[in-house]
C-alpha cells in the first residue's frame, strides 16, 4: 500500500516510470497533508482561553478534518487501484463480438471508477479549503501560516485532481454525464480560487497584525 511506504519511498514511487502512482495519488496526499496541517491548528487552539470563544466550532473543525485526512489517505491508494483497473479493461482481449462488448463493458466501468476516485478528492480539499478559511480568522494566530500552507496544498489537490478527471472523460460514453461531470469541475474550480484567496487574505492580515 502507498499509504504504508515512508516520504522518500512514495516520492521514489512517483517518480518511477510507471503509470501508478501518479497524479491523482500525489493529489490526495496534498490533501491529507492540508487535514493535517488543520488538525494540528486546532489543537494549538483549543484549550486556550484567547480562543474560547471558538472552541465549539474549531472542535467540529477537528472532527471533520481527521476524517478528511483519513479519506484522502485510502484515495492515495485508490486513485492508483482506479488507473490500474483501466489498464487491465485495455487489455483485454477483442477478437469476437463478444470480447468486444465484454471489453467495452469493464471499460466503462473502470472509467467510472477512475472519474469517482479524483472527484472524491477534489470534493475533500474543497471542504479543507473551506475550513482552512474559518481556522484562518478563528484559530492560534501563532501558527495561522500553516492554515495558509494547508489551503494551498489543498488547492493544489483539488486543482491536480480535476485534470485527472478530466483525462478520463472521454471514456465516458453518455454525453448527458459527462456535461454533468464536466459542469460539476468548473464549479469546483471556480470555487477554489475564490476559497484559496479568502484565506490566503485572512492569513496575511492576522500575519500583519492588521
Amino acid at each position: 500500500m502507498l499509504t504504508g511506504m515512508t516520504v522518500e519511498r512514495f516520492t521514489e514511487a512517483l517518480a518511477a516510470a510507471t503509470p501508478t502512482p501518479g497524479g491523482g495519488s500525489a493529489s490526495a496526499q496534498a490533501g491529507a497533508m492540508a487535514a493535517s496541517l488543520l488538525r494540528m491548528m486546532c489543537d494549538l487552539t483549543l484549550g486556550r482561553e484567547q480562543y474560547r470563544a471558538h472552541h465549539e466550532s474549531v472542535q467540529t473543525i477537528r472532527g471533520r478534518a481527521e476524517g478528511l485526512r483519513k479519506d484522502l489517505l485510502a484515495l492515495v491508494d485508490r486513485d492508483a487501484e482506479a488507473y490500474d483497473a483501466v489498464v487491465r479493461a485495455l487489455r483485454l482481449p477483442r477478437t469476437t463480438g463478444a470480447e468486444k462488448d465484454q471489453r467495452e463493458a469493464a471499460l466503462g466501468r473502470a472509467n467510472l471508477f477512475a472519474i469517482e476516485s479524483p472527484m472524491a478528492i477534489a470534493d475533500a480539499c474543497a471542504a479543507l479549503m473551506t475550513m482552512a478559511g474559518e481556522l484562518a480568522h478563528k484559530g492560534n494566530v501563532s501558527a495561522v501560516s500553516d492554515v495558509g500552507a494547508a489551503a494551498l496544498l489543498a488547492y493544489a489537490g483539488l486543482r491536480g485532481a480535476v485534470l485527472s478527471v478530466r483525462a478520463n472523460l472521454k471514456g465516458v460514453r453518455d454525453e448527458a454525464d459527462a456535461a454533468r461531470i464536466r459542469d460539476r469541475v468548473l464549479r469546483l474550480e471556480v470555487d477554489s480560487e475564490k476559497l484559496r484567496e479568502g484565506a490566503l487574505t485572512a492569513v496575511c492580515v492576522r500575519t500583519n497584525g492588521r
